[in-house]
């Protein structure tokens, strides 16, 4: 689906909205008299229905006097119309995936739209605190009601997708290629632990301390293995069958003296005594999984190991089922009728744009005129003393990136 350039620039204001598909709610009354916005295959879009959108988003998002808003569209570049336009785009799309869910019978039973409101409903003390926060999102029951109908059906639709995505060795190679250097440098490791409860107690820390260096004396001899030490005398019983085995950092979440130990450890190594807010522990690297510099080198799933392979596949399954649900909506709108009206005159977020300039185009205008200004008086130079002179003006332009990453928690 497309994303609406308002919609960015809102959400770059720090506002938490949602624009049509999402959870913006519908004020306004709607009948067959009012102004039709678009057509979808005959049917209509209100210009009610996209008015309403914007004037919620312009409270939402405290834009609501019409200098506050003629500046902000000014400063993202846009229009009254460019932002009629991609309300209208969106509302588009929702009605083209209601029509193509009836096609491939995907439907939202009453009853599921009954179990979301009154488990978002069991939140609230009562009836009238929950209406009060609906009147206050700018919702009725109804509409509410309707906007939550609407995303469990595109979730059903996405849902679709991800079921009936067919999936190649080559995807799964290609996804592995694209996220492998993400888990460069990943350590797997184990640990023995020897719990303390309050590590304030001196007594006893220096008790636990005592039996790890011994341990830990027996394993650095080659007396004792560091699996079978785990077992017997790691008080992590989660880890201990697992011969002390706490999985990868990158997919868990260690306290800050685990990960600073194994930060400073090499494949194989076995730390020294380490101690955290659950004792002392002594831990050692099992793994290390290093990326390949040129990522062609992967050539099957199986050279990424098996703790990362199922991310990787459901990576690879979303982006081809994403893949397929925008090739699906693209067929459904190269097939429709979609008819688009002029935009009406006097809406309420309609302002006269020759009012406003973003700091750019004004930085643009006063370098202009100041160009103009040496240029005349040049001119004028030139006419009493035959003398010449030149000038000369710039711009530049910045671009905007963002990144994401996550992680799962883990005992430590």
């Amino acid at each position: 689906m497309k994303t609406s350039r308002f919609a960015k620039a809102v959400v770059a204001l720090g506002v938490v909205t949602a624009l049509a598909g999402g959870m913006t709610a519908c004020s306004g009354s709607s009948s067959s008299s009012e102004a039709v916005a678009a057509t979808v295959n005959g049917s209509q879009i209100l210009e009610q229905t996209v008015t309403d959108q914007i004037e919620q988003i312009r409270s939402q998002s405290g834009l609501s006097e019409t200098d506050a808003w003629g500046e902000f569209l000014a400063e993202n570049d846009m229009t009254p119309s460019s932002v009629r336009e991609q309300i209208i785009d969106t509302l588009v799309d929702e009605e083209l995936i209601k029509q193509g869910a009836k096609e491939l019978g995907i439907t939202v039973e009453s009853s599921e739209v009954d179990t979301y409101v009154n488990n978002m409903k069991a939140n609230y003390d009562s009836d009238d605190a929950w209406n009060k926060a609906l009147t206050q999102a700018g919702f009725t029951n109804e509409s509410y009601r309707e906007v939550i109908e609407e995303s469990l059906l595109e979730q059903k639709v996405s849902e679709h997708f991800e079921q009936e995505a067919q999936l190649t060795d080559e995807d799964y190679v290609s996804a592995a290629r694209t996220y492998a250097s993400y888990y460069n440098g990943a350590k797997r490791s184990s640990h023995i632990l020897f719990k303390v409860d309050d590590t304030s107690d001196e007594a006893a820390m220096a008790e636990a301390r005592a039996k790890a260096e011994d341990v830990l004396a027996r394993i650095n001899s080659g007396s004792l293995d560091f699996a079978a030490a785990a077992k017997e005398y790691s008080d992590d019983t989660g880890s201990a069958e697992q011969g002390g085995d706490v999985g990868w950092d990158i997919l868990n979440s260690f306290v800050t003296a685990y990960t600073d130990a194994l930060k400073g450890l090499e494949l194989n190594q076995v730390s020294g005594l380490v101690q955290s807010d659950y004792g002392i522990h002594i831990i050692k690297v099992t793994e290390v999984y290093n990326a390949p510099e040129n990522t062609d080198d992967i050539t099957s799933l199986d050279q990424i190991p098996e703790a990362f392979q199922e991310t990787i596949k459901s990576m690879a399954t979303s982006i081809k089922s994403n893949e397929d649900y925008s090739a699906w909506l693209k067929d459904l709108e190269d097939k429709a009728n979609i008819v688009i009206n002029d935009m009406p005159s006097d809406l309420p977020y309609d302002v006269d744009m020759s009012k406003y300039q973003s700091s750019s185009s004004s930085e643009a205008s006063d370098t202009t005129s100041e160009s103009e200004s040496q240029s005349a008086s040049a001119s004028e130079s030139t006419s009493e003393s035959s003398s010449e002179s030149s000038s000369e003006s710039s711009s530049a332009s910045a671009n905007e990136s963002s990144s994401s990453s996550s992680s799962s928690s883990a005992a430590a």
